[in-house]
């Protein structure tokens, strides 16, 4: 009986201390990709993401009910960091759903906006306005809306102390004029939280050279699915706890978001729950990590340890040097990745499956018709017959006084050029040995395709090569053959698809790099690059987040400029996030049913080259 008081209680308290409007909440996924062409329309860096930001304590004055109730002592607020453009969750603040999409859009707007980046929170926040209004007049009429009603929400100054009060009141005159106010003046406590402007003091994250190697960890496996749940904190670099607590056990994909694997001590019991596991995480403000010479990471990492010799696939040569770009320093570095060819050793030629046959017979009879056929050349000088129309035109034309020097009065029958050719790579990283609705797996998603894709190119006469790829660390980029242009299509091919299986992980930019070469040296007037993945690139040594998708884009930037024409098909759901940064807006394709892909691949191949 006491227990459901309490619960009574506190739903009852909290529903009248709460100061925000839950019938009138606009969530960030509902907006998230509407706000994301935005901010990159609007001059926003390309490569950062669009995610959910964490609450962060907000030491700001409270009311006695907020106090009672443990409400408005953590606050979300927009802040950009050099991975994401962060927002909140959910928006409640204004008490019509219209106002709180518009302050979504009024935030990525502001963090589009450049400013320097040492001047004080108000100083700073009054500069992007003012840049954001005086490049982009549009968005005035939509900033005094919210101006408007932020200000009827503010704190009456009659009730606050008289240094809040001054405080308060130079917040009302930067939003309602920007750039009026130098200085926020002093007082006791923060001023209330400011929603049209991003935060005062976001949570940092560790630095790269901050980390140490022996911490690198498996943050992601390619797939995205759990980029929502991802939320950066605040954290600190302690002394290693006299006694090990254990390890927050949580899902490859949704660890924190600085992407590290690291001991944590909770100071309670270890708890085999992953879910209260979780949410103890999520309760925690600061993360502190400790250093030790215990390889955690290393648990995680065993069973991607390269195979020995003898049971590994065969080497072809000893390895390709190839550059990598960091984006960090704006440089290209030499010879910085080895890609390895690699040739399975134990794969027996091989038929095409049986539930694959039906597909694969109508799926030629439709590429059919894209195969070359013999057509007649006209207007030629010499050739297997007269052509009757072009010697009536010139005869007619001679009889009326004009003489033609070159009149070409013969036809040759001969047989069409589609001149094409295409290489398709595909990622065979880990995550591909995951379940789609528990029925089957990506890795063989991907081989169906593949059959497919060989068999329908196969009936067209068309050029084309396949590779897969997936790598651990730089030295180790392993560049699986599968079929090369010289080579034709038959049961030996057949069975180097059907013996490809998950790898490691997913350094692109390598493997895009020496693709784009491969398909480079062939004399075709159209090449096509066809990139097949299911997830966005990573790799173990920092290759992870902003980086790997910078260095990827400076690869795929580079075969445009030799020519080729890139294009991705995905099964990530969240490629969104990503992939227009990488292969513009035109360049890619999501398959939202991955069980499709077989079906798909081909004839997206047939829209793309018909």
């Amino acid at each position: 009986m006491e227990e459901q008081v309490g619960q009574l209680w506190h739903r009852v308290i909290t529903r009248v201390a709460r100061s925000d409007y839950p019938a009138a909440m606009v969530t960030l996924d509902s907006v998230r990709r509407p706000v994301s062409v935005l901010f990159r329309a609007l001059g926003g860096d390309g490569g950062l993401r669009v995610q959910s930001a964490s609450a962060t304590d907000y030491a700001a004055r409270r009311g006695l009910l907020a106090r009672i109730a443990g409400l408005g002592n953590k606050v979300e607020l927009a802040w950009r960091d050099d991975q994401a453009l962060r927002l909140p969750d959910s928006l409640a603040v204004f008490p019509i759903a219209q106002l709180n999409r518009e302050l979504y859009f009024w935030l990525a707007a502001l963090a589009a906006q450049t400013a320097e980046p040492d001047l004080p929170w108000l100083a700073y926040n009054q500069s992007l306005t003012e840049s954001a209004l005086a490049r982009y007049p549009g968005l005035r009429p939509r900033y005094q809306r919210l101006v408007t009603a932020q200000l009827a929400l503010r704190p009456d100054l009659r009730r606050l102390p008289d240094d809040e009060a001054e405080q308060e009141q130079a917040i009302r005159a930067a939003l309602q004029k920007p750039g009026s106010v130098a200085r926020l003046p002093p007082a006791r406590r923060p001023p209330q939280p400011v929603v049209l402007w991003l935060h005062p003091f976001p949570p940092q994250a560790e630095t790269d050279s901050a980390r140490a190697p022996q911490e690198d960890a498996a943050a992601e496996t390619g797939n995205s699915q759990c980029n929502d749940e991802q939320r950066r904190r605040a954290a600190e670099r302690v002394a290693a706890p006299e006694r090990d607590r254990g390890l927050i056990a949580l899902r490859l994909e949704a660890l924190f978001g600085w992407a590290e694997h690291v001991k944590v001590d909770r100071g309670t019991e270890d708890n085999e729950d992953m879910e209260e596991a979780a949410r103890e995480a999520e309760d925690m403000d600061m993360l502190s990590v400790a250093r030790d010479q215990h390889r955690t990471a290393a648990r995680i990492r065993f069973d991607l340890d390269l195979p020995s010799a003898a049971h590994d696939d065969m080497p072809l040569g000893p390895g390709i040097a190839l550059p990598e770009w960091d984006y960090r320093k704006q440089t290209l570095i030499k010879d910085h990745c080895r890609l390895q060819p690699m040739l399975a050793a134990d794969a027996q030629p091989l038929e095409l499956p049986p539930q694959l046959k039906a597909i694969a017979r109508r799926l030629r009879n439709q590429f059919q018709a894209l195969a070359p056929t013999r057509v007649w050349r006209r207007g030629q000088a010499d050739g297997t017959e007269l052509d009757i129309d072009a010697w009536l035109r010139f005869a007619a034309e001679r009889a009326g006084g004009s003489h033609t020097t070159d009149p070409g009065l013969y036809r040759d029958l001969r047989v069409g050029d589609r001149d094409l050719a295409c290489l398709l790579l595909a990622d065979l990283s880990l995550s591909t040995d995951a379940w789609i609705n528990n029925e089957q797996r990506i890795i063989d998603v991907i081989r169906d395709s593949l059959f497919l894709f060989a068999e329908s190119l196969a009936g067209t006469g068309d050029r084309f090569a396949m590779y897969g790829f997936s790598s651990r660390y730089r030295e180790h980029v392993r560049f699986q053959h599968l079929k090369a242009f010289e080579e034709n299509y038959d049961a030996r091919i057949r069975g180097r698809i059907g013996g490809i299986r998950p790898g490691f992980y997913t350094r692109m930019g390598a493997a895009i790099r020496h693709a784009s070469t491969l398909l480079a040296q062939q004399p075709a007037n159209r090449r096509l690059l066809l990139i097949l993945t299911d997830g966005k690139p990573n790799d173990l040594d920092h290759y992870e987040g902003r980086y790997g998708i910078e260095d990827t884009r400076h690869a795929i930037t580079e075969a445009r400029q030799q020519g080729l024409q890139p294009f991705c098909v995905t099964i990530d759901q969240h490629a969104g996030d990503y992939l227009p940064h990488l292969f513009g807006s035109n360049g890619y394709i999501v398959i939202r049913k991955p069980a499709e892909l077989p079906r798909q691949l081909p004839l997206l191949y047939m829209q793309l080259t018909h």
